[in-house]
């Protein structure tokens, strides 16, 4: 498939591709320096270190959990606790429109497919909407879970760890979303060129719809992202099986995005795991 494709083509688009992956974790860390401005100042190039430090812990472990610890430890140790639970809101926020995007594009998926008679496809939409509803008021309503917490007596203690939600307000949190909503069109972008490229066939809102859909099926699956691609490539070519039989190249695809935005970016933050564990320089009293 690649034999027939031009070298400078390959080269071009490959190059733009890497440079959304900057562009995206540029854009994390952006979000990141805001979530915390509250807790501890950093700098843009602290915070840049400390994402490109998480992405490293997170392919050793489930789910990226390791991204929580990797990322915090640029944080002076008092303040790392309450860190967790600042980046855990950019989570949700990310989560938010990952699920509200991805509930759309399954109900178009399903219709535009005619997967489901008409009274099941009227309730999966009736399902999906408030699922959607859900997550949109749960995080523009954080400081809810500050209250629920401070309501279980054996939770009180902890208090001065989780109260850091009270402190996001909606003006914030909205401006928190735009971050994670910016973040979602440069990856989105990224599958957008490589199937575009490598798929010509494909309509542009087919792509669109597929991989949005794929953002929101990986993210409800368990996954260690060292070895995730196995788990991207199936949930691929499950879906895109429905509008191109060129598994191959769906798979080339979904690899290649693996290897740019997962792959790439922990060996580059390799080298602030490095500075971190031997310099001991980001820590702060």
């Amino acid at each position: 498939m690649l034999q027939t494709i031009p070298r400078y083509e390959i080269v071009t688009v490959m190059t733009f591709v890497c440079f959304l992956m900057l562009l995206n974790w540029g854009l994390e860390a952006m979000k990141w320096q805001r979530l915390i401005q509250s807790i501890e100042k950093l700098s843009l190039w602290k915070s840049i270190e400390s994402v490109f430090c998480g992405l490293t812990w997170a392919i050793f472990t489930p789910n990226r959990l390791g991204e929580y610890g990797g990322r915090v430890f640029f944080l002076s140790p008092k303040r790392r606790i309450i860190g967790v639970i600042a980046m855990a809101v950019g989570n949700i926020g990310q989560l938010v429109l990952t699920n509200v995007f991805g509930s759309i594009a399954l109900c178009v998926f399903v219709y535009q497919f005619k997967l489901l008679n008409t009274e099941l496809f009227l309730a999966l939409s009736a399902f999906a909407s408030i699922f959607c509803l859900f997550f949109l008021v749960l995080y523009f309503n954080i400081k809810w879970l500050n209250r629920i917490l401070l309501s279980i007596r054996w939770t009180r203690k902890y208090q001065r760890f989780y109260k850091v939600l009270a402190r996001y307000k909606k003006v914030e949190l909205s401006k928190i979303l735009l971050f994670c909503l910016a973040r979602y069109v440069v990856f989105s972008t990224q599958y957008f060129v490589m199937f575009y490229w490598l798929v010509p066939e494909l309509q542009a809102t087919d792509i669109v719809m597929m991989v949005c859909i794929l953002f929101f099926v990986q993210s409800a699956l368990p996954s260690l992202d060292l070895f995730d691609i196995g788990i991207r490539s199936m949930t691929a070519l499950f879906f895109f099986k429905y509008v191109t039989d060129r598994n191959a190249a769906v798979v080339a695809c979904t690899a290649s995005i693996w290897l740019i935005n997962i792959i790439i970016p922990a060996i580059l933050g390799s080298y602030f795991v490095f500075k971190l564990n031997f310099f001991g320089n980001t820590q702060r009293s």
